[in-house]
This record gives C-alpha cells, structure tokens and sequence, in this order.
C-alpha cells in the first residue's frame, strides 16, 4: 500500500475517489468475473497502458470487470477479432493517458500554483500545500460527471468528423479504405526554441510552448484541418487539399517566430498520424525555411495556380536530405 504524508491523500483515496468503486478482485478474479481468458485480460491490460499487478493484488473494481465483459461481448457478437481489439485498446489507452496527465497538470497549475520565483539561489521543489491537493481533488469530484457527459459528446463528433474524412477520401479512390491518400502536410516550427529554452525560466518556457500550440490548433481547426501532432516547438498538420494547407500556413505565419513548411502528395495514415516521403518533403522543407516564411513544394505550388489570394515565387533548387535535390517556392499573401 502507497504510503501518504499525514493529512495527505493517498494513491487508494484517489484512485477511489475518481473510479467510484472500490477494489475487490486479482487479476485472475476479474478475469474469471467477465469470462474473458486470463491471459487475453492482461493483454488488454497493458495495451490500455497500465502496469501488470502482482498475482495476488487486490487492484480491480467492478467497473473493470464491466469493462471486460462489453470486450467479451463485442467478440462473441463477431465486432472486432482479437487483434482489433488490441489495436483498439492502444489507441484509446496512449489517447486518454495523454488527456488525462494534461489535465491534471492544467488542474494542479491552476489550483495549486507553484510560487513566484524570488531573486536569490533557486529554492527546492516543495510537494503543493494539503489545502491545496484538497481543492483539487473536490473540483475533480464536482467536475467529473458533467465532463464525462462533455468527453463521450467530443468523442462521438470527433468519431463524426473522422468519418466525413474518411468518406470524402473513399470518394477520390477506388478503393473503400486506400493505404496511400492524397493530403496537403504542413509543418510549423518555432524558430531558435534551444536558445529560447535556455533564456528562459520553467513557467516562461511553458507559456510560450502551450501559446504556440493553442493558437496552432484554434488556426488549423478554423480551417477545417487536422492538427495530427505536437511536438513542443513543432505542430504537425494535415489539408485536404492545398488551398486549405495554404490558408493555415498564411494565417499562422504572421510573425517572425515561426517557420513552416508544406508538401502535396500521396501519404499513409497509420495510428493517427500520417507518414511518407511528403511528410518528410514537408519536414524537410521547414528545416531549410527562413524566419517568417512559407516554403511549398512543387506539387502544391501547381496545385495552387491560378487560385487567387496566393503569391508564388520559386527559388533556387535546394538538397533535402534523404530525398535529393528539390524545387521549392516561397508562398505570400497576394497583395492585389
């Protein structure tokens, strides 16, 4: 049992403060309880991302054994095979792990603020003050059934939005789910972020990487785009077409601090995300990017011809490493 400083939670309190139930069964009674065989539980387990319990841990509620026996349902209704299942569990499992520690982390930041540096030697971490875990852990019971509501209703729009993707991708293909789609893929990249990190304190370095992914992702959703990843001082991001790529990249590239880079052609969605010799033309085309500007490869520098609004100026061809010698061309705002 986790030991907690008096007057401190402990990991059981919390842990049956946000699951509602208490723990009753080993991993071989939850096993025995849904019906699903012992060793398939477990790699269910640990493709949601949790750690293996020992044998004789008392670690799992009745919502678990529920869990398992919708899993064992699903598989006797002929839904999903094992290995779908699997693939399923990681997904949902690497997802909401992400969620839930970034929330947590806006929730203890918010509620439990670390204290203003003062001049002098830095002081030692101190652990948040008990008032302070108190707030916390009562505003996450208030919250949580409310946002549970909010979290399925995402869920579901989200799952909508996927679908129209994927349905307006089958339209252009003959085939129902093609391996390589045609997709517009931009890069956007915080210039001299290593000097910036080293410049600045911990909080400085946190607002300045959450404010560039907060208004990457207002920027790309208001163009009706995909924000597939953050990568600190990087945001990867897929279009339909150029048009909408283009869009993003203009209204994010409105100062110095960024340089992006975009690429048109055939990519693979996997795990979502996407991969591909024109993810990495696009990667690569950021790299070579000056402060402030939009670099486009040739594919979509055609694409976009002819549409008004855009500027296109080609440079000089430039190696990219691992795919050659490539064109690209400096896109702008029209000014007309």
């Amino acid at each position: 049992m986790n030991e907690a400083r008096p007057g401190r939670p402990s990991a059981e309190e919390i842990e049956r403060l946000l699951l509602g139930l208490p723990p009753r069964y080993t991993r071989a009674e939850v096993a025995a309880a849904s019906g699903v065989p012992q060793p398939l539980a477990e790699r269910i387990w640990r493709a949601l991302g949790f750690a293996q319990r020992a044998d004789d841990a008392v670690a799992f509620t009745e919502g678990d054994a529920d869990a398992l026996r919708r899993v064992r349902g699903m598989l006797d209704a002929g839904l999903l095979d094992e290995p779908t299942l699997i693939r399923m569990a990681r997904a949902l499992g690497q997802t909401t792990a992400r969620l839930a520690q970034w929330q947590a982390e806006i929730m203890m930041g918010t509620l439990a603020p670390e204290p203003e540096p003062q001049p002098g030697p830095e002081p030692e971490a101190e652990p948040p003050a008990d008032a302070d875990l108190d707030r916390v852990l009562d505003t996450a019971r208030k919250l949580m059934p409310d946002f549970e509501h909010v979290l399925v209703h995402v869920w579901r729009a989200q799952l909508a939005a996927a679908g129209t993707r994927l349905l307006a991708i089958a339209d252009v293909s003959d085939e129902p789910a093609p391996a390589r789609v045609p997709m517009a893929v931009g890069f956007a990249d915080l210039v001299s972020f290593t000097r910036r990190s080293r410049e600045l304190d911990e909080k400085a370095l946190a607002e300045l990487v959450e404010g560039f992914e907060s208004r990457a992702s207002d920027v790309v959703a208001t163009h009706g785009a995909r924000l597939v990843k953050t990568l600190g001082d990087e945001v990867l991001f897929t279009a339909p077409d150029p048009a909408h790529a283009a869009a993003v990249a203009l209204d994010l590239a409105v100062t110095d601090d960024l340089r992006i880079g975009l690429a048109y052609g055939p990519v693979v969605p996997l795990m979502g995300d996407v991969f591909g010799t024109t993810v990495n033309l696009a990667a690569r085309l950021t790299a070579i990017a000056r402060p402030g500007t939009i670099l486009v490869d040739a594919a979509l520098a055609e694409a976009l011809t002819g549409h008004g609004g855009y500027e296109l100026r080609k440079i000089r061809h430039r190696p990219a490493r691992g795919l050659g010698v490539v064109q690209p061309y400096v896109l702008r705002r029209s000014s007309l």
